[in-house]
């Protein structure tokens, strides 16, 4: 049995491309092109989480029972649906 290689694994398709690039023409890859920092806007975070904790109860209180029901065993028959 052959061993696996131990080299790290890639999951983005850009990285990927990135490195078969870097490889061949054995030059770095500028800045601009690799992967930014994933630092959030601290405004945008706040504005998100008002509406986030304001959305589901505001829903909720405006659902019928009956379309509750509905939306509940919609996502149970998802749920439980067959893999074919």
């Amino acid at each position: 049995m052959q061993k696996r290689s131990s080299k790290k694994k890639t999951e983005d398709i850009n990285m990927i491309a990135a490195d078969i690039v870097k490889q061949t023409t054995n030059k770095p890859i500028p800045k601009s092109s690799q992967k930014k920092s994933k630092e959030k806007n601290p405004n945008a975070v706040a504005l998100g989480k008002l509406g986030g904790l304001k959305g589901g109860k505001a829903r909720a209180i405006k659902l019928t029972p009956e379309r509750r029901k509905e939306i509940a065993q919609k996502a149970a028959r998802a749920r439980w649906k067959s893999g074919d």
